[in-house]
């Protein structure tokens, strides 16, 4: 695989900046080549949290050039017989991660092309196989970076498998009618505590409401209610008062709460999950 103008590669983990995880793995991938150019998207997912990598990948792969590698390490099983992979997306990306449910949201909107299991015998760095627990440095970061860099092709990566066999976890389907729309809280922000549904914001218009309506939220942890009001339904944070409640269309094109100039996660104590389901519906009259 050569390129005229060499892809970058976007790394995204849960190893924080704590330490020297980070460090030492940039470092391996400038050792392969000094002209990939890396960026962060987060290490900052959740510790061993899977389903929110998948997500994130979902987020944001879309927005960077055709051709760019991603390396996605969430590795609860690193070391273990979960396979070590590079998806080529239907549109046109790299994924570097475990097969461990991280191409969950990528399969299910990209679509994978293509998937090849890392041959470790020559796309793992030599000078630290006595350990098994850095993959993300050892295997995933040190095979990308030669990948980006041309050095191999996405064929030498290893040996292909069939995409059906990746791992694959639940995604959950809202359900929709005439003044209703259900669904579950799928992922939050967690810098601004909002939380994001599953449910398409096209969902709610073709259910009858349209900005400027209230409409009334229900919101569960299982079979408690945390939340149940009506909540305008607005294009923007500041149609309500600072510290109110909104339901707006988030950067997925997603129905979504907020707090205005605060945190719909902490004030109403939530989370997200398939736990956390929600229900919007016609206002109720007081």
């Amino acid at each position: 695989m050569k390129y005229e103008v060499l892809p970058v590669l976007v790394f995204q983990t849960d190893w924080t900046f704590k330490e020297g995880a980070v460090a030492s793995t940039y470092g391996v991938v400038r050792s392969v080549s000094r002209d990939v150019e890396i960026f962060t998207a987060t290490h900052e997912i959740p510790q061993f949290d899977i389903w929110s990598a998948s997500y994130r990948l979902h987020q944001y792969v879309s927005f960077w050039p055709k051709g760019t590698v991603f390396v996605s390490v969430v590795d609860p099983g690193v070391g273990t017989d979960r396979k070590a992979c590079v998806a080529l997306t239907e549109d046109g990306y790299y994924i570097v991660t475990p097969d461990n449910g991280a191409l969950t949201h990528l399969a299910a909107t990209s679509g994978i092309a293509e998937v090849r299991e890392i041959d470790e015998t020559v796309n793992r760095l030599r000078k630290t196989e006595g350990t098994s627990v850095f993959h993300g440095r050892d295997l995933f970061g040190f095979c990308a970076a030669k990948l980006a860099a041309g050095i191999i092709s996405y064929e030498e990566v290893g040996p292909s498998y069939d995409v059906n066999e990746i791992v694959k976890l639940p995604i959950h389907q809202p359900v929709c009618g005439e003044g209703f729309a259900e669904g579950i809280i799928e992922i939050d922000d967690p810098n601004f505590g909002n939380l994001w549904t599953n449910i398409p914001t096209a969902k709610l218009f073709e259910a009858g409401f349209a900005y400027g309506d209230d409409l009334h939220v229900t919101l569960r942890h299982n079979d408690q209610v945390i939340y149940e009001r009506n909540t305008r339904f607005d294009t923007v944070f500041g149609t309500v008062e600072k510290g109110e409640p909104v339901i707006y269309n988030n950067e997925l094109m997603n129905a979504s709460l907020a707090v205005n100039q605060g945190s719909f996660l902490q004030q109403f104590s939530s989370g997200f999950g398939p736990e956390y389901t929600i229900r919007f519906e016609k206002k109720k009259e007081d």
